[in-house]
């Protein structure tokens, strides 16, 4: 494996291992890795991947920010060095995540420095996910549930307001997607674009909560309880003040489960269900599916599931 730039690692040698919280950029840690690799066992062979993918991201990070116009004002040496340590710091927590790039990497060290083995299922064959999903590679900026290096250096840091929510509905939002498979933080940040982040629930006629997290109207096929509220519906791009009605419900509990259902279920969302491996696919589908009429509704809404991601990796 190589990285930008085009500079390659040769992975057959040894050392001591390294600090797994640290990166490899200097001679004796490049050393150390080469060697981890060499001795071809998981442990070693995973944290060496773990390692390529941190010295990855470093310089997708360094690359955007050369990519950034600067003042001069703030600029100087002792700036630059914090700076660059603390794109390593971000490189070494963004790297190593379940689903990211390292384990790709992990597993094509595994099939190289093992030819003795019997030939590699091939992925498509070995994974339960759609064909479709295998067949075209994932960008990485769309790979992880996870926010990417670009998006975490861009996203502002979660209020405290947005943490309690997170908090309060992770236990139901992770029990619905165990039956569902719509990841909890995807759940979460929807809900907490919908309701501000619980400043704006739906409320029953007398004041009562409606408990509805996700903003579902209620159309003809409901026979449950309903909300009737003043929103705010978008017709030809602008703005506009309506009445409608929209489900009610007993609990979170049942808000979270009625929304998986209408994301599984429904005709209407079939492909958003296939679409849970990545934030942005995640949020555009729901929106050409006509989720919303807020025409940056997609934007908006991966903007707030990245959010809860971080908060869900802080919390863990």
């Amino acid at each position: 494996m190589g990285r930008p730039g085009g500079k390659t690692f040769p992975f057959h040698m040894t050392v001591s291992p390294i600090n797994s919280n640290a990166l490899a950029a200097d001679g004796r840690s490049l050393n150390a890795l080469k060697l981890q690799a060499g001795q071809n066992t998981p442990a070693s062979i995973k944290e060496a991947a773990r390692q390529f993918e941190s010295l990855f991201m470093r310089e997708l990070i360094k690359s955007m920010r050369e990519a950034t116009l600067k003042s001069g004002m703030l600029e100087s040496p002792g700036g630059d060095l914090g700076q660059d340590m603390l794109d390593q710091q971000l490189a070494v927590q963004m790297s190593g995540m379940p689903g990211g790039l390292s384990e790709l990497i992990a597993r094509q060290l595994s099939q190289q420095m093992a030819p003795q083995q019997a030939a590699p299922v091939p992925l498509a064959q070995r994974q339960t996910r759609p064909t479709a999903e295998l067949a075209v590679p994932v960008p990485l900026a769309q790979h992880q549930t996870r926010p990417t290096a670009e998006l975490a250096a861009s996203l502002p840091r979660p209020a405290a307001n947005q943490a309690e929510f997170v908090a309060r509905h992770s236990a139901a939002a992770a029990q619905v997607e165990r039956t569902s498979g719509i990841p909890s933080g995807f759940m979460l940040g929807q809900a907490g674009h919908e309701t501000g982040w619980g400043k704006h629930q739906i409320k029953m006629p007398g004041g009562s909560n409606s408990f509805n997290l996700f903003g579902i109207k209620a159309g003809a096929g409901w026979s449950g309880k309903v909300a009737e509220v003043t929103t705010t519906e978008f017709v030809n791009g602008a703005p506009q003040k309506m009445v409608a009605k929209f489900r009610a419900y007993a609990s979170f509990e049942e808000s979270f489960k009625d929304y998986a259902r209408l994301i599984t279920r429904s005709p209407r969302y079939a492909q958003v269900s296939q679409q849970t491996g990545s934030v942005q696919a995640f949020a555009s589908g729901l929106q050409r599916a006509g989720y919303a009429t807020d025409p940056d509704y997609a934007a908006k809404l991966s903007r707030a599931i990245n959010q809860t991601l971080q908060l869900q990796r802080a919390q863990a």
